[in-house]
């Protein structure tokens, strides 16, 4: 029960964080300040706190404005439900005795997750995101090694980030720099360095293998999903189009940090 409890609280903080982060992803590059008043898109009205509720107020107004009954993005429960799990996963990953560990998680997904979003909206990543993650990945072996008193080992742990991010960076760049940013946009580059930083060496390199295996077979899908014209794909998906890498990378991420999956 006791674990019931905990994995609830923290899906709901994810809930609540996934809807600060809402707010982040729609005001970032707009000019607005991060500290107004939440508004209607369509109508202007400022919103409640009763139609802020994370999911629940999505649910309740059935995706509608109360007001001039616009509808409103499914990015928002979306982000907050994804976010949640996020939190969830990780508190499941670490456990109950390592709190400082579960808070780092916590703050690099909170750093990931607008990330996907903002690639998928407007296939752009922004710097901000990806900085923070990198720093963040540098300070992490001080919290290792200190936590476990073993300071002998931080050389040893910084050799294994560093050789990561030269690694999965260089790999990208080497292509962004073939294809003349073609294959793969320069953020992506920079996410893949920071990736390293955060997973070491070799598992990075298992996340990037399965970012591209998956990215691969997702342009697979939508290509024939576009062939037979099913769920309303027509003309949207053929050989060259541009399918948004960061989400990718950041399953990969994903799936070799908190699943342990490796390709080797």
């Amino acid at each position: 029960m006791f674990l019931v409890i905990n994995y609830a609280l923290s899906f709901l903080f994810g809930l609540i964080i996934g809807s600060f982060l809402n707010v982040l992803i729609l005001r970032y590059h707009s000019g607005q300040s991060l500290g107004g008043r939440s508004h209607c898109l369509f109508c202007g009205q400022i919103l409640t706190w009763f139609e802020l509720l994370p999911v629940a107020s999505f649910v309740i107004q059935r995706g509608r404005c109360r007001r001039c009954q616009s509808k409103i993005s499914w990015q928002y429960p979306l982000v907050e439900i994804l976010t949640g799990l996020l939190f969830v996963l990780t508190f499941a990953r670490f456990g109950f005795n390592n709190w400082l560990e579960i808070s780092f998680y916590w703050v690099i997904v909170s750093l990931l997750v607008p990330i996907i979003i903002y690639d998928l909206r407007h296939k752009i990543i922004p710097d901000i995101f990806v900085f923070g993650i990198g720093v963040l990945a540098l300070i992490k072996p001080l919290l290792t090694v200190i936590e476990a008193g073993a300071y002998s080992s931080l050389w040893t742990e910084y050799q294994t980030i560093f050789l990561g991010g030269v690694i999965a960076g260089g790999i990208f760049l080497l292509l962004w720099l073939l294809s003349c940013g073609r294959w793969l946009g320069f953020g992506d580059v920079k996410l893949a360095l920071v990736a390293g930083f955060l997973l070491g060496w070799p598992q990075v390199f298992s996340a990037l293998i399965l970012a591209v295996w998956i990215g691969a077979m997702t342009g697979l899908v939508l290509i024939f999903l576009t062939k037979i014209k099913l769920f309303g794909f027509s003309k949207y998906f053929t050989i060259k189009s541009e399918l948004p890498f960061a989400p990718f990378i950041i399953l990969g991420i994903i799936l070799n940090l908190f699943f342990q999956i490796n390709v080797f």
